[in-house]
C-alpha cells in the first residue's frame, strides 16, 4: 500500500500471514458507555473500541453528566449518574459520523426532562431518522428535524414518558434499542415486537446491568421483548470482544488472496452477528472457528481463514440482519467466487452511511466484476478466482465517506491485477483505527 496524497493505493503483493486482533465491538462499546452512564457508581470497560464513533458517544455522555476517563492501562472508567438523572447539555451533541450513537441517544433522552440538539458530519446528516423519531414520538418525545427527518435535529424528552408496544416495521437493532433505552425511565412495561431477530447486545447488556427484561420467542421466530421501566442499573466490569464486522475484512482478505493464512483472535461470535461467517463457509471457505469461549456474557472465538476456492450462492433474505454491515465485503468475496451469487432483501443498505448497494455495484464494475444492481440487492457473476482488473489503468474508487466501502475495496485491491486507489481512507478511523497498518503487518509476516 502506497499513500498518494489523500488517496491510498491497494495492490497485489505478498500473501497475508499471521495473527491479528481487531478493535473492540462497536455495538457493545456504544452500549457499555451508555448503560454505565445510567448506573450509580463506577463501571470499568476493557477492550473498548477507541474509534471516532465510540469517542463521540463518550463525549456525549460526558456532556449529559457522566464522568468518563481512560487510564493508562487502557481501561475506561465511567462514573454514572443513574437512570433519570442525566443533565441538560450546554451545547449541541456532535455525533460525527455515528448513526448508532445518534439513534440510541435519542432513545435514551426521550424519557428525560431535557432538550438536546444533535448534529453530525455531512454523511450522517443525510441519513433519515424517522424510523426512530416515530416510536419515540409515541412515547411523548417531541422532535424538530431538518427536511426529510434528518440532522440537525432538536428533541425534547417527556417525563413521565408513555410506555408503548411497538412492532418493528423493518428489522433494526438501532430502533429496537432506542425504544428499550427510552423505556428505562418510563413507568410500566415497554414492549418491542421483532418479527425478524436482530443483534441482541442491548437485551444481554440491559439484563447484565440489572434491568428487568424478558424475551419471548414465538413459534414463527417473532421475538417479544418486554422491559419494566424506572429501572435501577448497577455498575459493571465489562470486557468488549473483537468486532465481527471488523474481523470480516482480514477474513475475506485471506480467503481471496493466494497463499494467505490468517488468524483473527477474540472475535465476538454472538449468533445475531455471524451471518457472514456462515455464508462464507457455505461458499466453501476454509474458515475454522477455534477456542470458543464466553467473555462478559458474549460468545467469543478465534477465526482461522485460509485462501479458498469459493462458489457462488443464493443468499436467503432472512440472514440480512445478522450481517447487514458485512455485505459490502461479502460482495467482494462473491466477485471472486465461481458461479453467481444472488442477494435480495437488502433495502437497508441504501440508507446506511451511503447507498452501499449502488457504491459497491459501481466500484466492483470499475475493477472488472460482472454486477447487476437490483432495487434490494446485487447479482454478481464471480470470476472463479481470477484477479479483478480495471479496463483503464488503476481505477479510483469513490468511498463517499463510508468506512465500510473504503475497507471493502481496500481488501478487493489485494486481489486485483493492477491495484486500485481509494479516494479517501480517513473515514476508516470511525470504526477500525490501524486498519492499513494491520494489512501491512500481515504482508510483512509473509515476507
Amino acid at each position: 500500500m502506497t499513500e498518494i496524497a489523500r488517496n491510498m493505493l491497494f495492490e497485489p503483493g505478498a500473501p497475508l500471514r499471521g495473527t491479528v486482533q481487531v478493535p473492540g465491538d462497536k455495538s457493545i462499546s456504544h452500549r457499555s458507555l451508555m448503560l454505565s452512564a445510567l448506573s450509580v457508581g463506577e463501571s470499568r470497560v476493557s477492550g473498548l473500541l477507541e474509534g471516532e464513533d465510540v469517542l463521540a458517544t463518550a463525549a456525549a455522555m460526558r456532556a449529559l453528566g457522566a464522568q468518563i476517563h481512560r487510564s493508562d492501562d487502557g481501561v475506561w472508567h465511567v462514573h454514572g449518574v443513574g437512570v433519570g438523572s442525566l443533565v441538560q447539555p450546554e451545547t449541541a451533541l456532535d455525533m460525527g459520523n455515528s448513526g448508532t450513537s445518534t439513534r440510541l441517544l435519542m432513545g435514551l433522552l426521550a424519557s428525560h426532562d431535557l432538550t438536546a440538539t444533535f448534529v453530525g458530519d455531512a454523511s450522517l446528516s443525510k441519513r433519515p431518522m424517522g424510523r426512530v423519531t416515530t416510536p419515540l414520538g409515541l412515547m411523548g418525545a417531541e422532535f424538530m428535524t431538518s427536511p426529510g427527518g434528518r440532522l440537525p435535529l432538536t428533541m425534547r424528552g417527556l417525563v413521565p414518558a408513555v410506555p408503548i408496544e411497538y412492532r418493528l416495521p423493518v428489522a433494526s437493532a438501532q430502533v429496537k434499542s432506542a425504544i428499550l433505552l427510552a423505556g428505562l425511565n418510563t413507568p410500566g412495561i415497554t414492549r418491542v415486537i421483532e418479527p425478524v431477530p436482530t443483534r441482541d447486545h442491548s437485551e444481554r447488556m440491559l439484563r447484565g446491568f440489572g434491568a428487568q427484561l424478558t424475551v419471548e420467542t414465538q413459534a414463527d421466530g417473532t421475538r417479544i421483548i418486554s422491559l419494566t421501566g424506572e429501572a435501577e442499573l448497577k455498575p459493571q466490569t465489562l470486557v468488549v470482544p473483537g468486532d465481527p464486522s471488523s474481523a470480516a475484512f482480514p477474513v475475506v482478505a485471506a480467503l481471496i488472496t493466494p497463499g494467505s493464512d490468517v488468524t483473527v483472535t477474540n472475535v465476538g461470535m454472538n449468533p445475531t452477528r455471524t451471518g457472514l461467517f456462515r455464508l462464507l463457509r457455505a461458499m466453501g471457505a476454509d474458515l475454522t472457528i477455534i477456542n470458543e469461549r464466553e467473555v462478559g456474557g458474549e460468545p467469543v472465538a478465534d477465526l482461522v481463514a485460509r485462501h479458498s476456492a469459493l462458489t457462488g450462492i443464493d443468499v436467503p433474505p432472512d440472514i440480512a440482519p445478522s450481517m447487514i454491515d458485512e455485505f459490502p465485503v461479502f460482495f467482494v468475496a462473491a466477485a471472486h467466487a465461481s458461479g453467481t451469487t444472488r442477494t435480495s432483501g437488502l433495502d437497508e443498505l441504501r440508507v446506511k452511511e451511503s447507498d452501499r448497494l449502488a457504491l459497491m455495484a459501481q466500484g466492483l464494475a470499475r475493477i472488472g466484476a460482472s454486477v447487476e444492481e437490483k432495487e434490494d440487492g446485487l447479482i454478481i457473476a464471480g470470476r472463479g478466482g481470477d484477479p479483478l482488473s480495471g479496463s483503464n489503468g488503476t481505477p479510483t474508487i469513490a468511498a463517499e465517506l463510508d468506512h465500510r466501502i473504503a475497507m471493502s475495496f481496500a481488501v478487493a485491491g489485494l486481489a486485483t491485477r493492477g491495484g486500485l486507489i481509494i479516494d479517501d481512507m480517513s473515514p476508516v478511523a470511525t470504526s477500525f483505527p490501524g486498519f492499513t497498518a494491520m494489512l501491512d503487518r500481515l504482508r510483512d509476516a509473509a515476507a
